[in-house]
């Protein structure tokens, strides 16, 4: 009895470390606008939420985020990739933490550190484009590493 409770637990372990894909989260879902998220980092997930999807369009919103850091942030570097029916139709990338220049209060943390942040957050933006659409966001650190990558689907039908 005690073997095959060893097996059973050994598989589970296996079959832990063999899955690569993290499971769809739901960032917000209201009447015509859905956005969910999947980590593509195959080692962390992270968390993060909108308190309501209408209030995106407007100047500022409030965020939710959390994850525990897998490696150090001495400079900070954001990609953020649209991709329409599988093509890239628009990429942004910016700096976020650097020497002399840190846009964002978790700048410097270490690795192992907890990263949350809760208030708000200003994109500029005065609509989500209307349609189905993916938003790759990947984050990398001073070594190139990823710190943190996900794939957003936006599903906005507002006519505005």
């Amino acid at each position: 009895m005690k073997t095959s409770n060893v097996l059973l637990f050994i598989l589970v372990l296996l079959y832990i470390n063999d899955s690569t894909e993290w499971p769809t989260h739901t960032v917000c879902k209201e009447d015509n606008l859905e956005i969910h998220y999947k980590s593509c980092d195959p080692q962390q997930d992270f968390a993060f939420s909108i308190d309501h999807c209408s209030d995106i369009t407007t100047h500022t919103f409030n965020i939710r985020a959390a994850m525990v850091l897998r490696h150090s942030i001495k400079e900070l570097y954001v990609k953020l990739d649209m991709i329409v029916n599988g093509k890239s139709v628009l990429t942004y990338s910016e700096t976020l933490c650097g020497p002399g220049h840190s846009k964002l209060i978790f700048c410097g943390k270490k690795k192992g550190e907890q990263l949350y942040y809760e208030g708000p957050v200003t994109l500029g933006i005065k609509e989500i484009p209307q349609g189905d659409y993916t938003l790759s966001a990947k984050l990398t650190n001073q070594d190139h590493v990823t710190v943190a990558c996900a794939d957003f689907t936006v599903k906005n039908y507002l006519d505005y």
